[in-house]
């Protein structure tokens, strides 16, 4: 199992990042990497996750508790193609500036040792990735929307694979 814990305060109420976050359908609109999620029941939900070579990873995953405003933990069911266990806990960030988020996942990725490799080799490390997904997540709390740009990674394709080389600016010829 793979183990990553990263954290982002952002600017609103606690209750009101946790209602965002705990709608769970919203999750994809900064976790770049996931294509859906759906709420089957009030603890169970069916995630899709893009992988590499344009392929897709599912599984069906279940709260196993839930703290109002304070503690999501979950867990994959059982003969999910990507065992994982997490949680994110939401605090009051000192000295009244909003929310602390802090996620802990745990996963056992696709291909074992070797998959989890391959993945950084293509600019998919979790570590980073959840770095990534944390920093849109503050974005869409504080602005409304992920902030794009060309000088972002975001904007210029993200991941270390999709990046575009600099480009000399184009030079006018004066006659």
């Amino acid at each position: 199992m793979i183990h990553v814990t990263k954290s982002v305060t952002v600017m609103k109420p606690r209750a009101e990042v946790y209602r965002f976050w705990r709608q769970l359908e919203r999750l994809p609109s900064f976790m770049i990497h996931l294509a859906s999620v759906s709420e089957v029941s009030a603890i169970r939900s069916h995630w899709v996750a893009n992988a590499p070579g344009a392929t897709k990873v599912e599984w069906d995953a279940e709260i196993v508790d839930e703290r109002e405003h304070e503690l999501l933990s979950w867990r994959s069911c059982e003969g999910s193609q990507i065992p994982n266990a997490g949680k994110v806990r939401f605090s009051d960030a000192p000295a009244d500036r909003g929310t602390e988020v802090r996620v802990e996942l745990n996963y056992d990725p696709p291909g074992g040792t070797a998959g989890a490799a391959l993945a950084k080799l293509f600019g998919e490390e979790p570590s980073q990735q959840l770095t990534d997904d944390l920093r849109r997540f503050k974005q869409v709390m504080e602005t409304g929307e992920v902030v794009l740009s060309d000088g972002s990674l975001f904007g210029a394709g993200e991941g270390a694979s999709a990046e575009r080389p600099a480009q000399a600016p184009a030079v006018g010829v004066r006659s």
